[in-house]
C-alpha cells in the first residue's frame, strides 16, 4: 500500500511510544507514578461539567466551523481580561476542537505546496508544530534550542527569512516550561512583520504561572492582531483535555482563511462542548484554583531537586518540570524500573537530548513520593 512518505520519516508519535510501555506494566498490575503525558488529574469544574450535560440535546445535529455566538464572545472576552486586548468575536475567534487540530490542521490554510516556502519551529518541542507543516508540504526547519530555551529572532538564520511563510512560537513552552520575555517575542513580532511571515503563538499554558503572567502574541501585535493568531486551549486552565475545546484569536484576514480551509474538515466541537467550554471561558477562579494546584506540584519537586543538586533549566510556568540529566533515556530506564514515568527529553527532538520533562500531572502526595525516588536515583556522585 502507498501511504504519505511524511508517515515513514515521522515515525510514530513519541509520546503514543512510553504510554504503550506504561500501558503494558500497568496492565501488569505494576504501581506507576506516571509524569510522561500532560493530562492532569484533577476534576473538572462541577459547573463546567453541568453545563455540558445540559446542553446535550434530544436531536444531534452538524455543528457550524464558525461556532456558537456565545463561545466566540465568551473567548473575546477572556481575551480582554487577560490580556487587555479587544477582539471582534465575529472575526477574529474561532473555537477548535482542541489546540492540538487546530496547530497540525493552521498550515494547510497558508502553505503553498508547489512552492519553495519554509516554515520554522522550535525543538526540542511539540511535536504537532513540526508535524502540521510537513504534511502540508512546507520546508519545515528546526531551530534547536539551548541556554534558557527561549526561541529568538536571532536564532533564525538571515537566508530563511525570504522563505518563511510560517513560524511557530510556544509561551510557556513545552517541553522545558520556558518562559518567552516580552522584549524578545516583540522582536520576533516584528521580525515576522518585515518579511510578511505569520507568526503562530502556541499558548496552551498561558494560564500556568508562578510571579508573572506570560505576555500573549496578541499583546504584542495589539490592535488587530495583524499577521499573528494565538492558539488557546481549555485543556489545562479548566482540565478539560477530553473535551478537545479550543480557539484561535487574532488576524481577521487569515481567520476568514482558516474557516474556509476548515469548512471542508468537519472539525467543529459538538454545540453541548461549546455551552460546557463557554462556561469554562467565562469563568476566571477556577482558573485560578488550579495555578496554584501545579504551582504546589512544582515547589514540592523543584525544593527536593534543588537540595539534591539536580539542575532545574526553565519551569518557572506551564506543566512541565525540564531536568538536567547525562543520558536522558538511561535516567528515564531507570526511573521506570523504580516505579516513576517521565519523558526523555529526546523525543521532543533535538537539543532534548540529556534532559527529562515531568509532567506536573499525579497527585501532591505522589509528587512529593516520586521527588525522593528522582533525588535518589539522579542525585549526582559525591
Amino acid at each position: 500500500m502507498r501511504t504519505n512518505p511524511v508517515l515513514g520519516e515521522l515515525g510514530t508519535y513519541p509520546i503514543a511510544e512510553i504510554q504503550d510501555t506504561v500501558r503494558r506494566m500497568k496492565d501488569a498490575g505494576e504501581r506507576l507514578i506516571d509524569f510522561s503525558l500532560g493530562d492532569p488529574r484533577e476534576p473538572t469544574p462541577r459547573f463546567i461539567r453541568e453545563a455540558a450535560a445540559a446542553a446535550i440535546p434530544e436531536v444531534s445535529q452538524y455543528p457550524t466551523v464558525a461556532g456558537l455566538a456565545s463561545l466566540r464572545s465568551a473567548i473575546a472576552g477572556y481575551v480582554q481580561r487577560r490580556f487587555g486586548i479587544e477582539v471582534d468575536p465575529a472575526t477574529q475567534v474561532i473555537p477548535t476542537a482542541g489546540s492540538k487540530e487546530a496547530i497540525f490542521s493552521t498550515p494547510f490554510a497558508f502553505i503553498d505546496s508547489t512552492a519553495d516556502q519554509a516554515g520554522v519551529f522550535a525543538t526540542p518541542g511539540y511535536p504537532v508544530h513540526e508535524r502540521g507543516m510537513r504534511f502540508a508540504g512546507a520546508d519545515a526547519i528546526g531551530i534547536k534550542l539551548h541556554g534558557d530555551f527561549v526561541l529568538r529572532a536571532a536564532d533564525i538564520p538571515a537566508e530563511v527569512w525570504p522563505r518563511l511563510a510560517l513560524l511557530w512560537t510556544c509561551s510557556p513552552q513545552n517541553p522545558t516550561g520556558a518562559v518567552t520575555p516580552r522584549t524578545d517575542l516583540r522582536a520576533l513580532y516584528e521580525r515576522c512583520r518585515e518579511h510578511g511571515t505569520l507568526l503562530l503563538s502556541d499558548e496552551a499554558y498561558a494560564d500556568l504561572w508562578e510571579e508573572e503572567p506570560p505576555t500573549s502574541a496578541l499583546q504584542v501585535a495589539e490592535a488587530g492582531s495583524v499577521g499573528s493568531l494565538t492558539y488557546l486551549s481549555c485543556s489545562k486552565r479548566s482540565g478539560m483535555t477530553g473535551y478537545r475545546s479550543g480557539a484561535v484569536v487574532g488576524d481577521a484576514e487569515a481567520i476568514a482563511a482558516l474557516k474556509s480551509m476548515r469548512s471542508s474538515a468537519g472539525v467543529g466541537s459538538p454545540e453541548f462542548i461549546q455551552q460546557a467550554a463557554t462556561a469554562a471561558w467565562n469563568d476566571d477562579d477556577h482558573a485560578e484554583e488550579r495555578r496554584q494546584i501545579f504551582n504546589a506540584k512544582r515547589a514540592v519537586l523543584r525544593s527536593r531537586f534543588d537540595a539534591a543538586d539536580i539542575p532545574v533549566v526553565g519551569s518557572r510556568a506551564g506543566l512541565y518540570l525540564w531536568v538536567v540529566v547525562d543520558d536522558d533515556l538511561a535516567a528515564a530506564k531507570r526511573l521506570l524500573a523504580e516505579g516513576v514515568v517521565v519523558s526523555p527529553g529526546s523525543v521532543f527532538g533535538p537539543g532534548g537530548e540529556g534532559h527529562l520533562r515531568l509532567a506536573l500531572v499525579p497527585t501532591l502526595e505522589e509528587c512529593a513520593e516520586a521527588a525522593e525516588v528522582v533525588a535518589g536515583c539522579l542525585r549526582p556522585a559525591s
